[in-house]
């Protein structure tokens, strides 16, 4: 049905369109996004981060300022350019994700960080727990659900 809309509507001699329809939605956002881009480079120029996240750099700005108003980020300068320095500690500001900090959440999506896995949570608390403990299965869920952002 679009599709002969389209036809009829835009099918002239002179103009010929394509048209794709798709979902146009991530899972972050714009904020997270810059975010992600600071961490991965503390010296990026914002207009790069602008052209990476796909905004402008005005609105890059804007979020920059949103999160040095949060806490989650500082600038200083150095020589002609800006450094940020992500605050790794501050916790996500939702209160669903207010358990977990910057700081996991940064690691899972940026490969060069240390991810933080289940797997890894799970050993570093067994061995922590006496050999004659079992673990329950509450605090098995208990560490599924910590791990999530």
């Amino acid at each position: 049905m679009i599709e002969e809309l389209i036809n009829t509507k835009y099918n002239s001699p002179n103009t010929r369109f394509l048209v794709i329809i798709m979902s146009n939605w991530t899972l972050f956002s714009n904020h997270g996004h810059v975010l992600f881009c600071l961490a991965r480079d503390s010296e990026a120029r914002l207009r790069d981060v602008a052209a990476d996240v796909g905004i402008t750099e005005r609105a890059v700005q804007k979020i920059v300022r949103d999160l040095q108003d949060g806490d989650m980020v500082s600038v200083t300068k150095k020589g002609r350019r800006n450094r940020y320095r992500i605050h790794k500690k501050q916790p996500l500001r939702h209160e669903l994700e207010a358990r977990c900090t910057l700081s996991g959440l940064i690691g899972v999506v940026i490969k060069d960080s240390k991810p933080h896995s289940i797997e890894a949570e799970i050993v570093e608390q067994e061995q922590e727990k006496p050999r004659s403990e079992k673990p329950k299965l509450s605090d098995t869920i208990e560490r599924q659900q910590g791990s999530l952002f």
